[in-house]
């Protein structure tokens, strides 16, 4: 394949994705053979372009980045380190534009009631909840519910949801895990930060130090959580949009907390008019 001569400035410019795609590639265990069959490319050019030798065209860039899976906000930040402008937009969710994503997902949060649902961003800040979560979180400390609400702070402070979760330690080690994957599929400093104040919170007191008992969903990790004088179990699932082609929408995610038992769900029939 023949490389491109490129100019002084291009070369630097080169040079800069070539060594974010490098570090995407690296990520992702994938070889540069595997990438070049992936991309219809060659072992030579993935190497031209990650030591800054071939300038990627725009496509090439996009290319990559979808066979490596990198993040939309990511692929902007590629783009423009190829020397090209950002492909994608990055729309509030209350512009106009977005006033039918927006009814689309509330419809959605009214129809998972009783059960708690609700839609969180890339940084777990509440975008949208249902008013079973709203019951969920109930009595939580008034620091925690001031705008904008963080999922992961309400959960895991010791003035949330904390004291009140039966296995505080599993569902704690699982919430860290999760994120921890995150970061290491998106480079998000606003995630990293979040990450290590959470994760600094002091154990709950009220002896909930200890791992519930068994006997709970056998398919998956419950929330066991106390609610009103009752112990409520909670099975959690998460859902994301397919091919998004905007930054926000690309890092939205609808959480929904399914009853795990009979009783639970009998319950959550009685919470809302």
């Amino acid at each position: 394949m023949t490389t491109a001569v490129v100019s002084p400035k291009t070369a630097s410019e080169a040079a800069g994705v070539g060594a974010l795609l490098r570090e995407w590639r690296l990520r992702r265990r994938v070889s540069q053979l595997d990438l070049a069959l992936r991309a219809d490319s060659s072992a030579r050019h993935i190497s031209f372009v990650e030591t800054g030798r071939s300038r990627p065209s725009r496509e090439m860039v996009l290319r990559l980045a979808e066979h490596l899976d990198v993040p939309v906000r990511d692929r902007n930040v590629l783009l423009v380190a190829a020397g090209y402008a950002p492909g994608f937009p990055e729309t509030p969710l209350n512009d106009p534009s977005m006033d039918a994503l927006r009814g689309g997902v509330e419809r959605l949060l009214a129809v998972y009631e009783p059960f708690p649902a609700l839609v969180v961003d890339g940084t777990y800040h509440v975008v949208a909840a249902n008013r079973g979560i709203q019951a969920l979180i109930a009595g939580v400390g008034a620091e925690l519910l001031e705008p904008p609400l963080n999922a992961m702070r309400i959960t895991l402070h010791p003035a949330g949801l904390a004291p009140r979760i039966r296995n505080f330690l599993e569902w704690r080690e699982h919430l860290l895990t999760q994120m921890q994957r995150q970061l290491a599929v998106v480079r998000s400093a606003p995630l990293r930060a979040l990450f290590e104040e959470v994760s600094g919170y002091p154990l709950p007191a009220g002896g909930r130090e200890t791992a519930a008992d068994g006997g709970h969903a056998p398919y998956a990790l419950p929330m066991v959580i106390e609610h009103d004088g009752r112990v409520l179990s909670f099975i959690s699932t998460i859902a994301t949009f397919n091919t998004p082609m905007d930054v926000t929408v690309s890092e939205l995610a609808l959480e929904t907390f399914l009853p795990a038992d009979q009783e639970t769900a009998d319950h959550l029939r009685t919470w809302l008019p």
